[in-house]
């Protein structure tokens, strides 16, 4: 999609946008958990798909915390890499 919503963020909380895809670098800005208009600059890891339609639910689970999607976004002018679990096809009335 051209444009992501949040989605799974609890209230009071925020999706984190880091520097590079892991969990660990740095943290340039955040999304509040009801945020739209997440521009999809594009995304790495997550499941392939054949292993999407071949996998058990179980099987998916285990290779995606192998292989975490994670995408680079860009959010009122800060652009950086989120956890793509939390990302859902959005739009932006523009």
């Amino acid at each position: 999609p051209d444009f992501y919503a949040v989605a799974g963020v609890a209230v009071g909380d925020v999706l984190n946008i880091r520097m590079h895809p892991d969990p660990h670098a740095a943290k340039v800005g955040e999304i509040p958990p009801e945020g739209t208009c997440v521009r999809n600059l594009g995304c790495q890891g997550g499941l392939t798909f054949q292993e999407f339609t071949e996998l058990s639910g179980e099987q998916k689970a285990e290779r995606l915390k192998e292989n975490p999607r994670w995408c680079k976004v860009e959010y009122q002018g800060t652009t950086g890499w989120v956890a793509g679990r939390y990302l859902t096809e959005g739009a932006c009335g523009e």
